[in-house]
């Protein structure tokens, strides 16, 4: 993979915007699957326009669990990036 810092200027500017624009994109999925998944699990009944106790409970149950394993996640993805780049530098001689 080559440098960012070979690309010309714009091509920086527009590497950064596709960056960012994956990493919203990637953050509003990950917020709809949290809401789609812990309200599918906790709410099962629309008997009221409030949550009852036990539904609210169940929903900072599960969206701390999914905050924490997407957390998780992410650590071990860095993890093997660097432990993959460390490999691809000793293969090839630090070049």
């Amino acid at each position: 993979m080559s440098n960012i810092t070979n690309l010309s200027a714009a091509e920086q500017g527009q590497f950064q915007k596709f960056l960012e624009e994956t990493s919203s994109k990637d953050s509003l999925l990950m917020y709809n699957r949290l809401v789609s998944q812990c309200f599918d699990t906790c709410v099962s009944s629309f008997k009221s326009k409030s949550l009852d106790s036990s539904e609210v409970k169940c929903i900072e149950s599960c969206a701390g669990k999914f905050i924490k394993s997407t957390q998780r996640v992410g650590v071990r993805f860095q993890e093997q990036q660097a432990m993959m780049q460390a490999l691809n530098q000793n293969g090839t001689g630090g070049t």
